[in-house]
């Protein structure tokens, strides 16, 4: 793994750890928030030792983003395995409607308990985890009716603790998203960083976009093609990713002097386009 993907991790995840781990007595459930484009890479592998047998509901954030084809064949392995979880997406508000629905079908058996004891209405409280920048503030945002937290499409804004109240009876304990300190497979941190989980100031983002590149014309050939014209992706078998990296940066225009590609721009520009849905709906991971 390139060091610069692989040492980096906030320092604030054990404090993060110990808070999460602290606040658990308090929670009913935990709602874990992934990214629908990289399901695996964005599932912290650690949640689970930290929640323990508290009950989760998992979302799969940003669907608008992905391919739907390939989201339905997550859909029926999570319900395959019994597992509860939406697909949501906070940009457009879909999906949303459905969580206080989905947390009170997971909480059945304690709301039944909460209500004999002569508890009715009670506030359902909930914790939110999930990595950096994966929706998050966004998706509290929506459920809150308001803008209650600070939302930025970049990793690491939410800094500390905060609970919110909904109109839907639940309270919501925000945490900082949180990755872990080390990435045993290599297109984990590679995924993270094409989707804009680590920060790109500590990227070397033209490696990274030359990545994306050559996921893209494996994958997706057709979007790659039909969004930076380049015509049938048969003709470019012999280049190598960097190449067709730089191949489409002169599409685009992207020159300086002496007709050079300016590859840092068209590393930007990639990337970019890539996260903001641009050269289509893209799941750069199969269950």
């Amino acid at each position: 793994m390139p060091s610069d993907i692989i040492q980096w991790f906030p320092g604030h995840m054990a404090k993060t750890r110990r808070m999460m781990k602290e606040m658990l007595p308090q929670v009913d459930a935990v709602i874990e928030i992934l990214d629908a484009r990289i399901p695996v890479s964005s599932k912290n592998p650690e949640l689970y030792k930290i929640v323990g047998n508290k009950p989760v509901l998992t979302l799969f954030s940003k669907s608008a983003l992905a391919d739907p084809n390939a989201t339905a064949r997550w859909k029926a392995q999570y319900e395959k395995e019994g597992k509860h979880c939406l697909f949501i997406d906070s940009a457009s508000g879909a999906g949303i409607s459905q969580i206080p629905d989905e947390i009170r079908k997971l909480l059945a058996a304690k709301i039944e308990r909460f209500e004999s004891k002569g508890m009715i209405g009670r506030p359902l409280r909930v914790m939110i985890a999930g990595i950096p920048n994966v929706g998050k503030s966004s998706l509290i945002n929506r459920l809150a009716g308001g803008k209650r937290t600070k939302v930025e499409d970049r990793p690491g804004v939410t800094r500390d603790k905060q609970w919110i109240t909904t109109k839907y009876g639940l309270e919501l304990l925000d945490t900082p998203g949180v990755l872990w300190p080390k990435f045993e497979d290599q297109t984990v941190g590679e995924n993270l960083a094409v989707t804009g989980a680590i920060r790109d100031e500590i990227l070397d983002a033209e490696r990274m976009a030359v990545i994306l590149c050559g996921r893209l014309r494996r994958k997706y050939p057709d979007l790659l093609s039909a969004r930076y014209k380049l015509g049938d992706m048969a003709q470019y078998d012999d280049l190598i990713d960097y190449d067709l990296f730089e191949l489409i940066g002169r599409k685009r225009g992207f020159l300086v002097s002496g007709g050079e590609v300016n590859t840092e721009r068209t590393a930007v520009m990639l990337l970019d386009e890539f996260r903001g849905g641009k050269i289509g709906r893209i799941t750069l991971e199969e269950p």
